[in-house]
């Protein structure tokens, strides 16, 4: 049972991808089509970056799909171990939550993030994608000399013409707007087992001590062991997914996203950023990432 966090800064992206990565500013320029973004501050940690309005040369269910992207480091911690994955092109978007340290933390989410994007490219299912991406972790912790923990949450979206799949592990979570909010995924954690159990209500897990504790996680789970669950379901026009690292939901109650999403006013990253001032309004104890993808 572990725990994870993650944050960073704005970042414009002009083509139909964006990645947070380690990776530096000359290397930006180099790739302008990739976002990278890393943060910084203190506290628990958790990630962010920017928006897509649509691709107009790229197909018609392309040019259908608008996006928003950002991670932030948050208000109390120093570095940012989420890192997320944005590509229209490809069809896949992902969050994932880093744990370990900033040595560790940031390793296991690009390692996931990578595994992913690769096994993605190669046609391999999603869920089997992230069962490789775990066993890639453990490979790669294997071979370093500290006995430190090397873990990450995951959750993934892949858009194929008007269907969706999504799958995750651990507590980043999923949400569907169909004119109302619908969490999709479910956290892998101590609270939400409580919550299953009728031990503690929804609203007591928001401020239990344990709340930050994940049952589930790639890099500490064994893969024999390892709960990768998937969702599957049809994109309408109108509709909004909504990716995030609990470094949102930790500040920002579901009716608070559920207004944002509703309004149809502002663009996909505005809509993105609105939300990632609402976490760190609400205390930004953690890094928060949050992807929002649109069906026009």
């Amino acid at each position: 049972m572990i725990r994870a966090c993650v944050a960073a800064h704005n970042l414009a992206i002009p083509g139909p991808h964006a990645a947070t990565t380690l990776a530096s500013h000359e290397a930006r320029r180099h790739h302008p089509g990739v976002v990278a973004a890393r943060g910084t501050g203190a506290g628990r940690r958790r990630r962010i970056g920017r928006c897509n309005k649509g691709f107009r040369n790229q197909g018609r269910h392309l040019r259908m799909i608008e996006f928003g992207h950002h991670s932030h480091v948050g208000l109390r911690r120093e570095h940012n171990e989420d890192t997320y994955y944005a590509d229209a092109e490809l069809g896949l978007w992902l969050v994932a939550d880093g744990m370990g340290g900033h040595e560790h933390g940031e390793v296991a989410s690009a390692l996931a993030r990578d595994t992913l994007i690769d096994e993605v490219r190669k046609g391999t299912p999603l869920a089997r994608a992230i069962q490789l991406a775990d066993e890639e972790i453990i490979r790669h912790s294997s071979r370093k000399a500290e006995a430190l923990p090397m873990g990450t949450t995951v959750v993934a979206v892949h858009v194929k013409g008007d269907e969706f799949e999504m799958s995750w592990v651990g507590d980043s979570r999923v949400y569907l707007w169909n004119g109302e909010l619908k969490q999709l995924s479910q956290d892998h954690s101590y609270v939400q087992e409580l919550i299953e159990q009728g031990a503690i209500t929804p609203e007591q897990a928001r401020t239990h001590p344990h709340r930050n504790v994940v049952t589930q996680a790639l890099g500490v789970t064994d893969p024999q062991s390892l709960r990768v669950e998937t969702v599957k379901g049809a994109l309408k026009p109108g509709s909004q997914i909504l990716l995030c690292s609990d470094g949102l939901t930790e500040e920002v109650e579901d009716s608070q996203i559920a207004a944002a999403l509703a309004r149809t006013d502002i663009s996909a990253q505005e809509c993105v950023d609105h939300l990632i001032l609402a976490a760190l309004d609400g205390g930004g104890s953690d890094n928060v990432t949050v992807i929002l993808i649109r069906k026009r």
